[in-house]
């Protein structure tokens, strides 16, 4: 079933991102205490990724929730664009990801990091990158400039970032 195709080791995971927002640390001229914005707004978009630190290659998908349905729609698209690879997919132990509803395409093997190690899962890095990169001390008059600036955020990573940020000794040992 599988002969001939490409095996591919990518890692998946979710990140909410959204108009509520934590002040980071920012650099002003000495003797100045800087004014930073913030507020509380309670909204929300989450950011399906696989990542596969060998090439650096990625999928990521924008969703309106985390939950089985979401995962569902971007198990599908990450198949599809792999379609001609077999795709072993690491990923946390989030609900959506073990209950009863995930439809897994015939290219996709899911696997799980053990609880409470997000450390394993490289892509969590990602996450970081994106924040520092896209959503430092800024306030979104709209949910729709928070996707549209994720958006481009990760159309701003080429691979060769995505590859130095995940690829983690064991990892590349392993694959290559």
């Amino acid at each position: 079933m599988h002969s001939g195709k490409k095996i591919r080791l990518m890692f998946q995971d979710e990140a909410g991102f959204g108009r509520i927002n934590r002040p980071k640390y920012c650099w002003c001229e000495k003797g100045i205490r800087p004014s930073v914005p913030c507020h509380h707004i309670r909204e929300y978009r989450y950011a399906y990724g696989a990542v596969e630190p060998l090439t650096g290659e990625g999928c990521f998908l924008v969703m309106p929730y985390c939950n089985t349905v979401c995962m569902n729609i971007f198990l599908k698209e990450l198949s599809e664009r792999y379609s001609e690879d077999i795709i072993l997919l690491c990923c946390d132990g989030a609900a959506w990801h073990k209950s009863g509803g995930p439809q897994l395409p015939e290219n996709i093997i899911l696997f799980h990091i053990p609880p409470y190690t997000p450390e394993m899962n490289p892509i969590e890095q990602i996450w970081k990158e994106i924040r520092k990169r896209g959503f430092r001390n800024e306030v979104f008059a709209t949910l729709e400039k928070v996707v549209d600036r994720l958006c481009d955020t990760i159309c701003s990573l080429p691979n060769n970032v995505i590859s130095s940020i995940t690829g983690r000794d064991w990892i590349i040992e392993v694959f290559n």
